[in-house]
């Protein structure tokens, strides 16, 4: 049976929610903060301007196999700066109806030349482990977990990459939570388009799926069961639930007919040879995300 996407972004978000006091509010703070952004322009005046986001990759490994090359890391990089700024050559086979709202986010990453002491660095952390797998614990962010502990949030984006378990691909922490476990979490193997990256989650698309809800993005289809939900974007159809492997288009569902569902868009289920756009509205909502919540990380270069 082929394998099929699995985030637990939202089950790391309602484990915050449960026993983190202060967690949900703080989200609220967050909403209404981007709401107000896009309403009065300011993200899509964002929009306009470049957003280059330091990166430190903390690559934790028990095989060696695990311990990917600088290489792996660099393809990851690479891929997710074509995909948030609509390079990538796929976007062409969007369908002609949604050809329109392809965005650029005009946001770049960069492996980090600094640590936080100053000193020069690969922006690549290497920690040995002696466990076998992390699940969705954010373990892997201690090193009493067995893992690295992060940078500081407000100034570097932290992506862990390691063995998850669970099967899952990877999940990340939206905007407004603990600051010791912000950021994102990526198995090995769908980290990437080389070394230990494995079809059908070779093309580093998991990344730019986590990036996004990093970057405040839901899922397009809400997490809701039915039709009732919202991913708080406009030009998102809504749609009944994920999306698996690919589709063809149109897949319809919640009357969203004669188009369908954008099960092509980077924040459904499909497999990385099928994803390949964010919209307009997206955009606002990460550029909004970047140029308030995460402000300090959102300057402009």
């Amino acid at each position: 049976m082929a394998r099929r996407r699995q985030c637990a972004t939202m089950i790391r978000h309602e484990y915050l929610s449960e026993t983190q006091a202060g967690y949900r509010r703080s989200l609220e703070g967050v909403e209404r903060r981007i709401a107000r952004s896009i309403a009065s322009g300011r993200a899509s005046r964002a929009v306009a301007r470049l957003v280059k986001v330091p990166v430190v990759v903390h690559v934790l490994f028990r095989r060696e196999a695990e311990n990917i090359s600088d290489a792996q890391v660099k393809s990851q990089i690479d891929v997710l700066n074509r995909d948030f700024r609509a390079r990538n050559t796929d976007r062409s086979q969007a369908p002609p109806v949604w050809k329109s709202l392809v965005a650029d986010a005009n946001i770049e990453f960069a492996l980090a030349t600094r640590d936080p002491n100053g000193r020069q660095t690969s922006g690549i952390t290497r920690t040995k482990t002696n466990r076998a797998s992390f699940p969705a614990d954010d373990s892997m962010k201690t090193t009493a977990g067995g893992g690295r502990s992060p940078w500081p949030a407000r100034r570097f984006l932290n992506i862990w990459v390691c063995n998850l378990g669970q099967n899952l691909l990877g999940y990340a922490q939206f905007p407004g939570g603990p600051a010791r476990t912000d950021g994102v979490v990526i198995l090995h193997s769908a980290f990437g388009t080389r070394g230990t990256a494995q079809a059908p989650f070779n093309l580093g698309r998991t990344a730019t799926h986590e990036v996004g809800h990093w970057l405040n993005l839901r899922h397009i289809w809400a997490d809701t069961l039915g039709c009732g939900g919202s991913d708080f974007v406009s030009d998102t159809p809504n749609q009944a639930g994920p999306n698996t492997g690919k589709p063809s288009f149109p897949h319809l569902s919640c009357s969203n007919g004669p188009n369908g569902d954008m099960f092509m868009n980077y924040m459904d289920y499909v497999d990385d040879a099928a994803m390949l756009m964010f919209t307009s509205g997206q955009v606002a909502r990460m550029n909004a995300c970047l140029v308030d919540v995460r402000g300090e990380l959102g300057r402009k270069r």
